[in-house]
C-alpha cells in the first residue's frame, strides 16, 4: 500500500460558528459530500463515508497549555509522546531537545531504512535555501525529518521540471512572492491531480500546507475561507486520480485557524481524515486516539511494522 500524508498546519475542529469559524463559513462541496454532507466542524466527528472518514485526534497529549508546532510534528513524524518526555510543548522550529527526536527516529527514517521510497513533495524556493546556508533560517520539523534520513528537499528546478509540487498547490504564490513569472500555474483540480501523479512514484509521499497557520495567526477570515475552498477542489482533483486500495490520510498538529478570534494556538482536536477502501480505513485508524497513533499506523500500513 502507498500512503499520501496532507499535513495541513494548524488546523482544529471548532464549534459551528461562522463569525470565528471558517469551517463552518467556507463552501466546500467535495468533501461535504465524502462525509455525508457535514462541514469540518467538532460536531461532526466521527463520521464514516463510502470512501472517507473522518475522526478527532488529541494534539495535547497529557501536557499542559497549547500545543505548538515543533513538538506537534516531530510526534507526528515520530509516534513518541515528545512534550511528555521533554515536559512542554514547543515551537515552531525545533529546539535541541525536539531535534534529537527527529534523527533516525521518523518515518521517513524508518522507510528509507526499509528500502522504501519516500519524498516530501514540496518545492522550496532559492531564498529558502539561502537561509539555510546562512544560518538566518533554521529547518522547521519536516524539512529536518527528510534531511536527517537522507532525503532531498525539492528545488525550485524540481518544481520546473514537474517533480515537486507548489506549496500553495496551484504555483501562484512563485508569481506573487517568489519573482519567479515563469513558473508553471495550475487550476487547483489539476494540481490536485499531479499531487496524486506524484505521490504515486513513492511508498510514503509526505505534502505540507503551511497557509492555514499564517492564516490563523492574522486572524484573516477571508484567506481562510479562499484557502479552505480552494483545497477543496484540490482534493477533488486529487481523490478522483488516486487508486482506493492506497490511503491518503490529512491532519494536523495543532488548532489555530478553526478560531479566529485569538491569533493563539488552540487546544482544540485536530481532524484526522482518511480517503480510500473501508478496510483499509479501518485498520488504519482503529489504534489512533491522540498524534502518537499516526506514525505507527504509518509504518504499519508500509509493511515496516508488525
Amino acid at each position: 500500500m502507498k500512503i499520501l500524508f496532507l499535513f495541513l498546519d494548524g488546523i482544529g475542529l471548532g464549534e459551528n460558528n461562522a463569525e470565528i469559524n471558517p469551517f463552518a463559513r467556507a463552501n466546500m462541496p467535495y468533501l461535504e459530500s465524502l462525509l455525508g454532507g457535514r462541514k469540518l466542524l467538532k460536531e461532526s466527528a466521527p463520521v464514516e463515508g463510502e470512501s472517507a472518514a473522518l475522526f478527532s485526534v488529541d494534539p495535547r497529549l497529557g501536557v499542559s497549555g497549547a500545543p505548538q508546532s515543533a513538538t506537534g510534528q516531530a510526534v507526528l513524524l515520530t509516534g513518541i509522546n515528545i512534550p511528555a518526555e521533554i515536559g512542554y510543548h514547543y515551537g515552531p522550529k525545533p529546539n535541541p531537545e525536539v531535534a534529537q527526536y527527529l534523527d533516525g527516529k521518523t518515518v521517513f527514517a524508518k522507510t528509507v531504512q526499509a528500502g522504501k521510497t519516500a519524498a516530501l513533495l514540496n518545492a522550496y524556493p532559492p531564498r529558502y535555501f539561502e537561509g539555510i546556508d546562512s544560518g538566518k533560517r533554521l529547518y522547521s520539523a519536516i524539512p529536518l525529518a527528510l534531511t536527517n534520513a537522507g532525503l532531498p528537499l525539492f528545488t525550485h528546478e524540481d518544481y520546473f521540471a514537474g517533480k515537486a509540487l507548489s506549496a500553495d498547490f496551484t504555483g501562484q504564490g512563485w508569481h506573487e512572492f517568489l519573482n519567479f513569472p515563469e513558473a508553471p500555474i495550475f487550476e487547483t483540480e489539476e494540481a490536485g491531480k499531479r499531487l496524486a501523479d506524484l505521490a504515486r512514484q513513492y511508498d510514503f509521499a509526505f505534502f505540507e500546507y503551511w497557509a492555514s497557520d499564517y492564516a490563523g495567526h492574522k486572524q484573516d477570515m477571508g484567506s481562510a475561507v479562499r484557502q479552505m475552498e480552494r483545497f477543496d477542489s484540490v482534493l477533488k482533483g486529487l481523490l478522483e486520480h488516486w487508486d482506493s486500495r492506497d490511503l491518503v490520510l490529512l491532519t494536523s498538529d495543532h488548532g489555530n485557524m478553526e478560531d479566529l478570534s485569538t491569533r493563539k494556538h488552540t487546544e482544540a482536536d485536530v481532524p484526522l481524515l482518511l480517503f480510500g477502501e473501508k478496510s483499509i480505513r479501518d485498520e488504519f485508524g482503529k489504534d489512533i486516539h491522540d498524534l502518537t497513533g499516526i506514525a505507527p499506523a504509518i509504518e504499519k500500513g508500509l509493511g515496516i511494522r508488525d
